[in-house]
């Protein structure tokens, strides 16, 4: 079976244990875990930082990843700054089909070189940072930012030029299979060593999730049980 990919964020980081990009993260309540059992847990809650595949470590969560914020947001860059500050080379990808939200980025001793984030639902390019790169222009995905101002006026074609370039969940796989490692491609049974699961440091112990929970959150726990059935669906071989 293959592992995770849709549905959810990961980075990539060069050449760095497991050890490591979890305390780049700050993640705390640590628990050693199996590929199969932390890709599970990570996509309910906090981070798994899996082993390292070749000279790959992946670390992945479904609404942890990073916490309280996505790469719509200003804060984002900065915390990709400060984790390749610390691990080196950092490459950070993202997949929602529901918003269309699918993000590809890569950062290097501090230094955010390529960053594209686009949200379908809202025909927006909120987060374009350096040129596209040879891997986006030969797929014909991720080159245009915008629309921007002069928009009203744009014709036809160049709608349908900007609507072209934005990408698809399989394009997300297709970026990281050319950048680092598509992690969809990832069988199951060749990953035997164990990674760690923890959470961030600005996320609460999800043993008490359930239990003080705002009135306002009250699907919270529904959501959590939701993604983990996605997951188990997707272990089984489901549609995603």
């Amino acid at each position: 079976m293959a592992g995770f990919s849709y549905k959810t964020s990961w980075l990539a980081v060069r050449s760095r244990t497991a050890e490591d990009v979890a305390d780049a993260l700050g993640l705390h309540d640590r628990e050693v875990l199996d590929w199969a059992t932390g890709t599970e847990r990570a996509y309910q809650h906090g981070v798994y930082v899996a082993a390292p595949l070749s000279e790959w470590t992946l670390a992945h969560g479904r609404r942890h990843l990073p916490a309280g914020f996505d790469a719509a947001d200003p804060r984002f860059c900065e915390w990709l700054r400060q984790l390749s500050r610390d691990l080196g080379e950092v490459q950070y990808f993202a997949n929602e089909r529901v918003s269309d939200y699918y993000v590809w980025a890569r950062a290097r001793d501090g230094e955010v070189l390529r960053a594209y984030c686009c949200i379908g639902e809202r025909g927006e390019v909120p987060l374009f940072v350096g040129d596209p790169t040879d891997d986006e222009v030969e797929i014909g995905k991720g080159t245009r930012g915008g629309p921007g101002a002069g928009r009203e006026t744009w014709s036809d074609e160049e709608w349908a030029a900007w609507f072209a370039a934005m990408p698809s969940e399989g394009d997300v796989m297709v970026m990281a299979g050319r950048w680092s490692v598509d992690p969809a491609a990832i069988d199951d049974s060749a990953v035997t060593a164990a990674g760690i699961h923890g959470l961030p440091p600005t996320v609460r112990h999800t043993a008490r999730v359930r239990e003080t929970a705002e009135p306002s959150h009250g699907d919270e726990a529904g959501r959590i049980e939701a993604d983990a059935a996605f997951w188990r669906r997707f272990r089984a071989g489901g549609k995603p």
